[in-house]
């Protein structure tokens, strides 16, 4: 598993799963098509983008280009990376025919054309032997009240506004953006400040 500074965007599920079984870093999705009506998701990118560089990793065929080139109007070029897949023909194994232009997506990439995909985009490759930073963890958002407990949706609403995240984010991807923008103590004064704004 190689660990990388940037954040990955990615078109969809199956590139995301291939990319986490290669590479220890935060991966968002564009949901296809998906992002060009998601404002809040678009805007949650620009704040890892801006936070952590985004490398911009979309599938080598007319449609990932037009979702790169979207990226590319929203979010100012000196936080953006492109990775860009060799046009490889062929089909991904869940498929039963090829895409419209024949040619395999980042989900059908071998780990090493990915990392040379990665390494020519400019990726931070960052040593195995590095201390990690502190980070959010899954028992951070109970004991903050965010997970578990009777009104923790509410709360978790509340913090997804005040961050201008998108409303319906699952809890994972959640506590992976969260760990991107925010320390563990910066999580807990922000979440103290919502408390302010309930009493």
């Amino acid at each position: 598993m190689v660990r990388i500074r940037e954040a990955i965007l990615v078109e969809g599920r199956y590139d995301k799963n291939t990319l986490s079984q290669i590479v220890d870093a935060p991966i968002f999705e564009t949901a296809g098509f998906g992002i060009f009506k998601n404002k809040e998701q678009l805007s949650l990118l620009r704040q890892v983008a801006q936070k952590r560089g985004l490398i911009v990793f979309t599938d080598a065929d007319g449609a990932g280009f037009v979702i790169r080139n979207h990226i590319k109007s929203a979010i100012p070029g000196e936080y953006l990376k492109h990775a860009y897949t060799p046009d490889v023909p062929g089909k991904e194994r869940r498929k039963t025919a090829p895409g419209k232009e024949g040619k395999l997506g980042v989900e059908g990439m071998t780990p090493d054309v990915i990392l040379e995909a990665l390494r020519r985009a400019g990726a931070t490759f960052e040593g195995e032997t590095q201390t990690d930073t502190a980070k959010i963890t899954k028992q951070d958002m109970v004991a903050l009240g965010l997970s578990g407990g009777k009104n923790s949706s509410i709360k978790r609403k509340q913090l997804q506004e005040k961050l201008g995240f998108p409303t319906h984010i699952s809890a994972k991807a959640l506590l992976e953006a969260l760990n991107v923008l925010y320390s563990p103590d910066e999580l807990k004064h922000l979440v103290d400040t919502l408390e302010c704004n309930d009493g």
